[in-house]
């Protein structure tokens, strides 16, 4: 299409040559790409100089493995795309929280996680009057409304050790017909501390974005810097970065594998693999001296490199705790009374699936083909390929079957690229940013897509910077899953997707 600017993941583009195209036509263009296939993998906004707002919009072909830049001034309002288009719903829902820009004619325009507006965004698009709550105490909740109809609100403040969210659901007895979710406790404002950079602070403001994904966030975050600056890191980093990202994954799955196991009172598993998942947090922490992977990467490389008998020692150690996890995850699979809990709950169908824009774990349950890595490879990525896990049946059984298949195969991968560790350094020094360019990084966290955009100003600061955590695409589909299910299997269903608080609330 003529009107939207190829690039590619990890490649900047001058900021001036983004078409800048009327409203009516940029909506056209963004909605016909996702109607053929594609995804809007971000959608934000920021000041123009005429006092608008710039809306621009990333969108991803996953099957030609490139990305489309395009962009609209926009006054107050603009016609809702989510209509018809339900994967912008939350895009839209957070430009009209940030910018005041009111989607006319959207289906679920509410609070999406109660931050203050920019400055210059004067109007509530939701309709309160200053001053703006800063928590979720005034929620537009869907009722259902009808006799013996009941309402179970659960959190923000739950039992156990974990983020604060809300829950509201409608029930007919223990049949839930709606769940309504309501978020927004934990935002910081990151993306407005990360304007204004390049800084030492940026980076660790990137890795405690999502707690449990520092390695992806980082990741994302240091693939941008170097895109701006158009340097790539050494082969050498790229190999032990990617190393540190499937580690991530390896842990965090495995310890999913055992959470699950354990809300159906499944213990041998839910024992094992709790106890099995310290074995690659261990492993990270070997890479860098933080189980969590802090402190690893830096953008131009990696911070500490790895001696040949430190590979070889921790390759052994992975491919071990792998056949502990094996034999754990198989009692689980194949015990009848843990399948009778997990198989036909919390469907997802595959088109509401790709309705939704679900990413990660989650749409590679409902069968669909949707990994960064493969269709948009980076680093290691474009010389090591590993083959897409998914299932067909979109249910709590699935997305626990692919996670198990993807710690199969991400052991596999870290045995067999530790071995095979690329000479040469492991860090490049980077210039100064360049001013007035725009890069867009991503990268395929544990649980699904991550999108880093950066803009730089005149002076070569980051003007504005964009994050798109997996879980900002994913708890619509946890609500949806939801429906026509029984109360109880919620706790369940949502450990299905674990999705993260601070990823969406940013």
């Amino acid at each position: 299409m003529s009107d939207v600017l190829d690039s590619w993941n990890g490649e900047a583009v001058p900021v001036g040559e983004v078409p800048v195209l009327p409203v009516d036509r940029f909506q056209r263009i963004v909605c016909d790409v996702l109607e053929a296939g594609g995804r809007a993998a971000a959608l934000f906004g920021r000041a123009a100089p005429s006092g608008r707002v710039l809306v621009t919009a990333v969108l991803a072909d996953d099957s030609e493995g490139r990305l489309g830049l395009c962009a609209s001034e926009v006054e107050r309002s603009w016609p809702s795309m989510a209509a018809s288009c339900p994967a912008l719903q939350g895009f839209e829902r957070e430009l009209a929280e940030q910018f005041g820009i009111r989607p006319e004619g959207h289906p679920w325009l509410k609070p999406l996680r109660f931050e203050h507006p920019h400055p210059g965004a004067s109007a509530d698009a939701f309709g309160r009057e200053a001053p703006w709550p800063d928590i979720p105490g005034d929620y537009p909740f869907f009722q259902v409304l009808g006799e013996e109809i009941h309402e179970v609100a659960v959190g923000p403040v739950h039992a156990g050790i974990i983020e604060p969210g809300h829950f509201r659901f409608q029930c007919h007895g223990e049949e839930v017909l709606h769940l309504e979710i309501a978020l927004g406790y934990q935002h910081r404002g990151v993306e407005r501390l990360l304007a204004g950079g390049p800084s030492p602070r940026g980076l660790r403001l990137a890795e405690s974005i999502a707690g449990d994904t520092a390695v992806g966030h980082a990741l994302a975050y240091c693939r941008t810097l170097e895109a701006l600056s158009g340097v790539e890191a050494p082969p050498r980093a790229s190999y032990l970065r990617g190393l540190a990202l499937e580690l991530e994954r390896l842990a965090n799955h495995v310890g999913d594998l055992g959470m699950l196991a354990g809300d159906v009172g499944f213990q041998p598993t839910a024992a094992a693999c709790g106890a099995l998942r310290a074995e690659f947090l261990n492993a990270t922490a070997e890479l860098c001296g933080n189980r969590f992977g802090r402190g690893l990467l830096v953008p131009g490389g990696v911070r500490f490199d790895l001696a040949q008998d430190e590979a070889v020692r921790l390759s052994v150690k992975v491919s071990r705790a792998f056949e502990r996890v094996r034999e754990a995850a198989s009692l689980f699979f194949e015990s009848a009374s843990a399948r009778n809990r997990t198989d036909g709950t919390g469907v997802v169908s595959r088109e509401l699936c790709e309705s939704l824009g679900l990413v990660g774990p989650a749409a590679r349950a409902c069968g669909v083909e949707r990994d960064v890595r493969r269709d948009h490879p980076f680093g290691i990525y474009r010389f090591v390929h590993l083959p897409v896990a998914t299932a067909e049946t979109g249910d709590v059984f699935a997305r626990a079957w692919v996670r198990f298949l993807e710690v199969e195969r991400s052991a596999a991968f870290v045995v067999e690229e530790l071995g095979a560790l690329p000479e040469g350094p492991a860090r490049v020094a980077l210039p100064a940013l360049p001013p007035d360019r725009l890069a867009v990084s991503m990268v395929e966290g544990w649980r699904g897509e991550i999108v880093h955009v950066a803009l730089t100003d005149r002076e070569g600061r980051l003007d504005r910077f964009k994050v798109i955590d997996p879980s900002f695409h994913n708890w619509m589909g946890l609500a949806l899953a939801m429906r026509g299910g029984q109360v109880s299997d919620f706790p369940l269903c949502n450990k299905s997707f674990n999705l993260s608080y601070a990823g969406h609330d940013l």
